[in-house]
């Protein structure tokens, strides 16, 4: 959990830094910071729902072939 946090912090900091020096203002580098990891949450679940769903399709075209041989 630590790892977790401490990566997190990170995270953070760093989307806050990029945006506060690519714009020069601390209200959209406190927004990209809170944001940008958010979003980025949601589409890692629906990364993680494909990814699973195109492994099980390979898993069974692979157990198909070896049964068919």
């Amino acid at each position: 959990m630590t790892k977790t946090l401490t990566f997190a912090s990170m995270h953070f900091t760093i989307a806050f830094g990029v945006t506060y020096l690519l714009t020069g203002d601390i209200v959209v580098g406190g927004l990209v910071a809170i944001v940008e990891p958010a979003v980025n949450t949601v589409a890692f679940f629906f990364h993680e729902k494909v990814w699973n769903r195109v492994a099980a399709r390979r898993e069974q075209l692979g157990s198909e072939g070896v049964m068919a041989g």
